[in-house]
């Protein structure tokens, strides 16, 4: 019993590793209270990459940082005593030192200390954007034909690809739905920064060797006016949300948007913004969805042919709350389908 209680006494506490972690998303010296009380509570503090985002800050703090790379026996045997290491790991990880703190615990042979994993700092909703914009500039920079694009040359790319966004929406394909919102995004995220460098939206481009040499740099905005912009649209035209307004219903949401939209428009004509080059069963639908909300009375175009008639059909399917597109577009799928099942070929799956 007694030599018992002296092996016990004896053993030395085995101390404490903390890997601090951080997110590059965060502005460096922004960090947890948690971190900020283990860093200046800690034995050691350790860093091997000398150019680390947080170690100005940390010093700043009266935090002092020891640039080593110790290996994990070393870093195991720093921690004797009950001593705390705090290690903070590049911005890559440190796989070399965990896989080595892996081995050492596994083996049962020596004595561990505590390890624990310290997030500094934590990605806010929507922090993945930011890696969007920074991969977007290099590409921008460095891909020969990324940077000689210019909007009119991808024009026609945000065309296809609302369009393959729709069409992931009709077949309820969630991975496919994913997808084709990044490459809606890449759009925005894509012109957003051509236009930072005030390439006009009319310049030519395209695979034009010479395309953009001449361009004048006129009225540069980046992805942050953007985002700007359509956060104080939001927040304008929903003052039901973030003001005194109230809306009961969706009618009265929409009642909302349509008087702001006016007032911040200031257009002559409920016409004015519906953009004429859309395929012509929804220009036909918009223009009679104006017509109906603005309480211009005017009657529907009377002539001979197919047109006047899908005039008429496409009036009356907004009038009865259907868009004319999707309706023709899951009429065309069932023809399509019974098409194929006449050729005796398999209906792509949905």
């Amino acid at each position: 019993m007694t030599d018992h209680s002296q092996s016990t006494a004896a053993a030395e506490p085995t101390g404490r590793i903390v890997l601090l972690t951080t997110s590059h998303r965060v502005a460096p010296g922004v960090l947890s209270w948690p971190a900020w009380q283990t860093l200046h509570a800690a034995d050691r503090v350790l860093c091997a990459d000398p150019g680390h985002p947080q170690l100005p800050y940390l010093r700043e703090a009266g935090v002092e940082v020891e640039q080593t790379a110790p290996d994990a026996q070393e870093l195991v045997a720093a921690c004797a005593g009950g001593r705390t290491v705090v290690v903070l790991p590049s911005g890559e990880g440190d796989q070399r030192l965990t896989d080595g703190l892996a081995r050492l615990a596994g083996s049962g042979r020596v004595p561990m200390p505590d390890l624990e994993l310290l997030p500094g700092s934590y990605d806010l909703p929507g922090a993945r954007l930011l890696d969007l914009v920074q991969v977007m500039d290099r590409v921008r920079r460095e891909c020969p034909w990324t940077s000689r694009q210019t909007h009119r040359g991808l024009a026609k790319y945000a065309i296809e690809e609302a369009y393959e966004l729709v069409e992931a929406i009709e077949d309820g394909d969630r991975e496919e739905l994913r997808e084709e919102l990044g490459d809606v995004l890449l759009q925005v995220v894509f012109h957003a920064r051509i236009a930072e460098e005030g390439i006009p939206a009319g310049a030519d481009g395209g695979d034009d060797e010479d395309a953009g040499d001449d361009e004048e740099a006129l009225g540069a905005f980046s992805i942050d006016d953007v985002a700007g912009a359509l956060v104080q649209k939001l927040i304008h035209r929903h003052p039901h949300v973030f003001g005194d307004a109230q809306a009961e219903t969706p009618e009265d949401v929409h009642a909302h948007w349509q008087r702001t939209k006016a007032v911040e428009k200031r257009r002559e004509s409920v016409t004015d913004g519906v953009p004429v080059g859309q395929p012509g069963l929804a220009l036909a639908a918009k223009l009679a969805g104006r017509a109906r909300a603005g309480g211009v009375a005017v009657e529907l175009p009377r002539g001979e042919g197919i047109g006047y008639e899908l005039m008429e059909l496409a009036a009356r399917a907004e009038a009865e709350g259907v868009d004319p597109e999707t309706a023709l577009r899951a009429a065309a799928r069932v023809y399509r389908d019974a098409i194929r099942a006449a050729e005796g070929v398999a209906t792509p799956a949905r």
